[in-house]
């Protein structure tokens, strides 16, 4: 009998090797997305959440990656640090090992921390962070890592851009820095300062304020510092709620110094400044719908049509492409194999070339110089938020253009 038993195994073992792998390839690519889906930055959370969403939806449909779908699991670390870190665990601990965040480089900085520190006790179980949107530089500079690769231009990148278009404008001679409290507004800070000092020796920085992130209600006493010191312009690396509230007290007062704030495309921001923002804000942005040719606008607009908010962020584009190819490329979903391919990945994406650098793990991308204009203005088609104002580019600089030194190293594993 048992021989008899054991001849029906060996005769349908093919057959429960083939049904068992069918159900390994079944199985999803699970990605936790770690950012703020409650609080005061929740709308920028949210909006990724649904973008990256679109993203995969797309990609599921062309097949996903041998035959398994990509799998968004959203973890809200409400916009702290220790809970993102928290989260990280939660993810590991549900077998995750792919971890998407963006919003805050004080998470960002959580988030890279609690990754290295679970890879080196588990070197047989090593999880990527995919950053595709933490901006301090420090994360691919002295903090660089193996396990960390991010989708984005960090932050001396953007502000060379944006200082830039500071410097065009030789009616500016005296600027104001309102910043957030933390890694980010600090490193914006400090750009515009060394930067208009050399592109601008006749700039004055006529005031320096950092408020607490999140925290500030009423920003109408920062405006009014503004128009005291008769600044004829702001730069501002506030993002989300505490952008809009900056924007709002600055409409409310009338004020009439121009503002530079390289984020002021991330969701709910574009509806706060509104047609008084016409002419006379700017931000450093990496794609909007104005740009031409624009191969991401139709994905952009059916966004648009079943989310009814915009489609803005282009290193959710970038992350979902790039990873998606690596993996292909490496004939594997496991992490190292990935992160082997990513590094030196050579990408055609929608506003141009883009690379990995393998040395830091840093994306090199282009970034336009743009001012919300009038539709029906300098070219501009589409608007922002159904505004009636859109953005339009004032300069490009290409991946090559933004290309920075290499101050750190990854050691590979």
């Amino acid at each position: 009998m048992l021989v008899r038993l054991c001849r029906i195994c060996i005769r349908w073992l093919p057959f429960v090797l083939l049904l068992s792998g069918q159900a390994l390839a079944a199985e999803s690519i699970k990605f936790a997305l770690i950012d703020p889906l409650s609080g005061p930055f929740a709308n920028v959370g949210n909006n990724s959440l649904r973008s990256f969403t679109s993203e995969f939806e797309r990609i599921n449909a062309r097949g996903g990656v041998q035959g398994s779908n990509l799998e968004l699991v959203p973890l809200d670390n409400k916009s702290n640090p220790q809970d993102a870190a928290l989260q990280v665990q939660v993810a590991v601990d549900r077998g995750i090992r792919y971890i998407l965040q963006a919003a805050g480089s004080n998470n960002g900085h959580a988030v890279t921390e609690a990754v290295s520190k679970h890879n080196a006790r588990n070197p047989d179980r090593p999880v990527l962070y995919l950053n595709y949107g933490a901006l301090d530089p420090a994360l691919t500079t002295e903090k660089c890592h193996y396990w960390h690769f991010r989708f984005a231009p960090h932050g001396h990148m953007i502000m060379e851009a944006l200082t830039t278009g500071v410097a065009r404008n030789k009616d500016i001679k005296r600027v104001f820095l309102i910043n957030q409290d933390y890694v980010w507004g600090r490193g914006v800070a400090t750009d515009a300062k060394e930067m208009l000092r050399k592109k601008r020796p006749d700039i004055e920085i006529v005031g320096d304020d950092l408020h607490p992130i999140g925290k500030v209600k009423d920003f109408a006493p920062y405006i009014a510092k503004v128009t005291s010191a008769r600044a004829d312009a702001i730069v501002t690396g506030n993002w989300g709620n505490d952008l809009a509230l900056l924007i709002k007290a600055a409409k409310d007062s009338a004020v009439k110094a121009e503002v530079f704030a390289p984020l002021a495309g991330l969701q709910g921001t574009p509806a706060m400044i509104g047609i008084s923002g016409a002419n006379r804000v700017r931000a450093a942005i990496f794609w909007h719908p104005n740009v031409d040719p624009n191969p991401l606008l139709a994905h952009a607009q059916a966004f648009k049509a079943k989310y009814k908010e915009d489609y803005n962020w282009l290193p959710i584009h970038l992350t979902a492409e790039m990873v998606t190819m690596a993996m292909k490329k490496a004939a594997s979903i496991d992490p190292p194999r990935v992160a082997a391919a990513l590094e030196g990945l050579k990408y055609a994406g929608p506003t141009g070339d883009v690379w990995m650098r393998p040395d830091d793990h840093q994306l090199m991308m282009p970034i336009y110089d743009t001012v919300f204009t009038r539709v029906g203005e300098g070219g501009v088609k589409y608007d922002s938020e159904d505004t009636g104002v859109g953005w339009k580019t004032e300069a490009k600089f290409t991946a090559e253009d933004n290309v920075t030194p290499v101050t750190c190293k990854v050691q590979r594993p």
